[in-house]
């Protein structure tokens, strides 16, 4: 099976003025989409328009601010929004699958593998799944803070072949015209949000630094169709793919959650970077935050620049004894930081 392409869609895109579904514009990027499923390549969508689709049966313009009120928009708007993807697959015979997620997923190993697993599994059913967050119940410390974000995890999440984060404009523009090289893209000048929706251009120049920084080319573009995009010849603004990393350790850049910090001394690092060793406790000069065993942390030199991710061993309050032959983090479950490389 080839590797997958993922597709994003902003609220936007997916829902017009009025709070309805763009049906004519689901339909042709179904088709696209259907296309490329026939050519053998799994084709899985991160799909804004819940909460757009939401506000419209609760009279509301523009997005509230209370989180309660946004949470009861996406819970009305969500089987909405599947129901138009599916009407939009029909054609096709094609099925949509529905996959809802917070970063509490991403950030739990195996949560993490068991979405890679149903994804895999229904790209092999011939499915397209049709991912959103789960607005309905996440809250700010499970949140990913735009469907942009969550795109660009999901790409490194399957080791997509190509994320595209698709925008009402051609791409990444300054001054009107379009920056076709990602490198170029921080030199823009991003425009506002859409009332409807979260994102922004910003958050796409980001989401799409993240997944290319993971070994993912990216592209954001407009009305270019799909297939074009995938073939590279289609304009857009275009991430050229870094060297990547294998999937645990993947993981631990972009999924594992922080909790906590762990300081270290000069010797401990270069045991660290250069000789790729274990992080012992006896090399640990302060932590910060009171993690636990397997959380999340981040490792600092004394120049306080972290140069390391990884899981720790043990919990906050045993590193600080520093007792010698104790593991702070072991090897394999450590990740350097690319500038530390």
């Amino acid at each position: 099976m080839k590797r997958p392409l993922v597709v994003k869609l902003g609220s936007s895109l997916v829902v017009d003025e009025q709070g309805r579904p763009r049906r004519a514009a689901l339909r042709r990027r179904a088709a696209e989409i259907a296309e490329l499923v026939a050519a053998g390549t799994p084709v899985c969508v991160v799909s804004s328009g819940a909460i757009a689709l939401g506000l419209r049966r609760l009279g509301f313009e523009r997005r509230p601010s209370s989180l309660p009120r946004l949470q009861a928009a996406s819970a009305l708007g969500q089987a909405a929004l599947q129901r138009a993807w599916q009407d939009a697959f029909d054609p096709h015979r094609l099925e949509a699958a529905q996959i809802l997620l917070t970063s509490a997923e991403i950030a739990e190993r195996r949560a993490y593998v068991n979405v890679r697993n149903a994804l895999g599994a229904l790209f092999a059913l011939g499915s397209v799944p049709v991912i959103n967050e789960n607005d309905a119940t996440a809250t700010d410390e499970i949140s990913f803070g735009d469907n942009d974000a969550l795109a660009a995890h999901v790409a490194v999440l399957v080791h997509a072949r190509l994320l595209v984060l698709l925008t009402s404009v051609p791409g990444v523009l300054h001054d009107g015209v379009l920056v076709e090289d990602g490198a170029q893209a921080r030199a823009a000048s991003f425009g506002a949000k859409s009332p409807l929706g979260r994102g922004g251009m910003e958050s796409k120049v980001a989401a799409a630094e993240l997944a290319a920084a993971a070994g993912i080319p990216t592209v954001i573009a407009g009305e270019t169709p799909l297939p074009e995009l995938l073939a590279g010849r289609a304009a857009g603004t275009r991430f050229d793919a870094g060297e990547g990393a294998p999937a645990f350790k993947l993981w631990l850049l972009h999924g594992k959650r922080v909790a906590g910090r762990i300081v270290v001394d000069a010797g401990a690092k270069r045991a660290v970077v250069r000789d790729g060793g274990s992080l012992l406790a006896v090399g640990v000069t302060a932590v910060e935050r009171a993690f636990r065993a397997g959380d999340g942390v981040e490792i600092v030199g004394p120049d306080g620049e972290p140069f390391a991710r990884g899981v720790a061993a043990v919990d906050a309050s045993e590193l600080t004894e520093r007792r010698a032959g104790v593991e702070a983090v072991h090897r394999d479950r450590l990740v350097l930081l690319t500038s530390s490389r």
